[in-house]
């Protein structure tokens, strides 16, 4: 296997990939903080960042990515999330060089970007990221660790207008691991359910000092502050909450809170001026 491995770098070194299909937009953020922008000739409907990435030719959206438009964009490398959906098994029949990546977890996305560096040939920029994220992470980690955790609620879903059929992080999730390393206590963590359907009444019961939510906001781009400022005024009908006390109800539409990648560190800091803004980053 080790062999094998090596003979895969070797390749890669010597013939790099000039032609790179991204099906996710996680793996574009990371193709473009590797330098290989100027070889990425196709991306899903969802890729928005960088901005450059959007003018790529498109190739579906992210869970349905369309095997024909691929293959007519001569693809020497596809880059694919390991998922439930299983078109990765027909792409090496159609001739295709694929890597599968995971990069559900904060070490996921070191493993996917050394994977992804590995297959493009260029192992030493994929070493460098790992290492200016895992700095970056640290220094924040440090900056708080003396400061007391602020339990903390990310909603993912909602009723538009309405604060019913809430879907949170809960345990295991990348947002889980993101929060408790700046400084937060996710109130769901105990859900059996990665992203658990709850209740108004469980929030009420478990008070968080902190909410985020996202729930109608999922399509990140042209949101408005008028729109934020309504979501908010939805958690504010529930004065007895710490977060709406303390003035820490955020309605947010970012990809860095659901995009696992190179900005985990931005997301990092984010919630961590959200839950401490005392704290300067």
């Amino acid at each position: 296997m080790v062999g094998l491995l090596l003979c895969v770098l070797c390749v890669s070194a010597v013939n790099p990939p000039a032609r790179i299909v991204s099906t996710a937009p996680s793996i574009t953020e990371m193709l473009y903080a590797l330098g290989l922008g100027d070889r990425v000739v196709g991306v899903t409907t969802f890729c928005h960042y960088p901005p450059e990435a959007a003018s790529k030719p498109k190739i579906g959206n992210y869970l349905r990515p369309d095997l024909e438009t691929i293959v007519a964009l001569r693809p020497d490398l596809v880059v694919m999330e390991r998922t439930g959906v299983r078109q990765a098994e027909r792409l090496p029949a159609l001739k295709l060089n694929v890597v599968e990546v995971d990069d559900g977890t904060i070490p996921g996305i070191y493993e996917s970007i050394q994977r992804i560096g590995a297959a493009a040939g260029v192992p030493d920029r994929a070493a460098a990221l790992c290492a200016e994220i895992r700095g970056g992470l640290d220094q924040i980690r440090e900056r708080l660790a003396q400061l007391p955790r602020r339990r903390i609620l990310f909603v993912v879903g909602h009723t538009p207008g309405r604060l019913e059929d809430l879907i949170a992080a809960g345990r295991g999730s990348y947002l889980d691991q993101v929060m408790e390393l700046a400084g937060a206590a996710n109130i769901f963590r105990d859900a059996v359910a990665t992203y658990p359907k709850v209740s108004i009444e469980q929030v009420l019961a478990r008070n968080p000092e902190v909410i985020v939510d996202m729930g109608e906001m999922a399509q990140t781009t042209g949101v408005t502050e008028q729109q934020k400022r309504a979501v908010v005024a939805l958690w504010n009908r529930y004065p007895v909450l710490a977060a709406v006390k303390q003035r820490r109800v955020f309605a947010v539409a970012s990809d860095i809170f659901v995009v696992p990648g190179p900005r985990v560190v931005e997301a990092a800091r984010a919630f961590a001026q959200m839950a401490h803004p005392e704290v300067q980053f």
